[in-house]
């Protein structure tokens, strides 16, 4: 086989998932911002309004570009700032709002959320045909727990704009868990509703898996017997449908091709190892060729060792 003779790349972890385009511009925000002087921020502003301006139309790719900033800005002053540089700017205004919500959910509450949502609304205005603005806002009310109708009627209104919107269907699976504001039933609903209507390769392909990955870090995190003997989750029915449904198809080359595939692979390759599927999971490794996502090897630790620690399982004796 060809890849036998392939040299293995290091793992690494990248948070662009091969946007190359975005990877330089996260080590050029990363090595300017260090300065802090207003030459600087605007440097770094004029970058960032490069970058988002491109591909238009493509929600797909401008919802990985701006969640990808957001995790990386959270904290920092620079949305803020070119927020209020600009604020006819619906780019300027939707990756501040995403970065208030990022930073909101490491300090367990979001201090000005009534200006974060009027950011979204603006910027709605703004650009009237991008879903950002809505997926943004949904992430808001996870943060601020709204009530049902009212987090349903943002749903409504990003999938008008971007049907399979992948992060769009993360957070509503998130809101319908019961750790937030659903319960196990309102998950199971939620995805098999999705799975009748969906494309085998949309972007939010891997909501399924995603929710029983969750399944199974719930069953671990009881400790004890139960979590010693939480490997059965992938033998018993739905873990076991879940892997089968996508293991063969999501390695093949140009299956899936939306923005976050990287991470869909991640996910698969950590639930086949979990399940202890080694020889499925070894094509999905390699289609991977090191691109390390945070999540789920995080859960085990740092996710750049519980990479390479489950790739090396995975291509034992082969």
């Amino acid at each position: 086989m060809a890849f036998l003779s392939r040299r293995r790349r290091g793992a690494r972890l990248a948070p662009e998932l091969g946007d190359q385009e975005l990877g330089r511009l996260l080590k050029s925000l990363l090595a300017t911002t260090r300065t802090g002087t207003i030459a600087t921020t605007d440097l770094c502003v004029a970058q960032l309004s490069r970058l988002l301006a491109q591909e238009p139309g493509n929600w797909d790719r401008r919802t990985h570009r701006m969640g990808v900033l957001a995790g990386f800005l959270a904290g920092s002053h620079l949305a803020r700032s070119w927020a209020a540089r600009e604020p006819r700017d619906a780019d300027a205004l939707v990756l501040y709002a995403w970065t208030e919500v990022a930073h909101a959910r490491t300090q367990g509450g979001l201090p000005d959320a009534d200006g974060v949502v009027r950011s979204c609304l603006r910027a709605a205005e703004l650009a009237p045909r991008d879903p950002t603005p809505w997926v943004v806002l949904l992430a808001v009310a996870r943060v601020e727990r709204w009530a049902r109708p009212r987090v349903f009627g943002v749903w409504n209104e990003v999938i008008a704009r971007d049907r399979w919107n992948r992060e769009a269907y993360l957070s509503m699976l998130g809101h319908l868990s019961p750790e937030e504001a659903g319960s196990r039933v309102q998950v199971l609903e939620f995805v098999d509703t999705l799975r009748a209507r969906m494309p085998a390769n949309a972007p939010c392909a891997a909501t399924e898996l995603t929710a029983q990955v969750r399944q199974y870090h719930a069953v671990l995190d009881r400790g004890g017997f139960e979590a010693l003997v939480a490997r059965n989750h992938w033998s018993q029915v739905m873990g076991a449908q879940a892997l089968d449904r996508v293991a063969h198809n999501w390695a093949r080359p140009g299956f899936l091709n939306h923005a976050a595939a990287p991470a869909d692979l991640n996910l698969l390759a950590y639930a086949l190892l979990a399940a202890d599927r080694r020889m499925e999971a070894r094509a999905v490794f390699e289609a991977l060729d090191g691109t390390v996502a945070a999540w789920p090897w995080q859960a085990g630790g740092d996710p750049v060792q519980e990479f390479e620690l489950a790739r090396r399982k995975a291509t034992a004796g082969r």
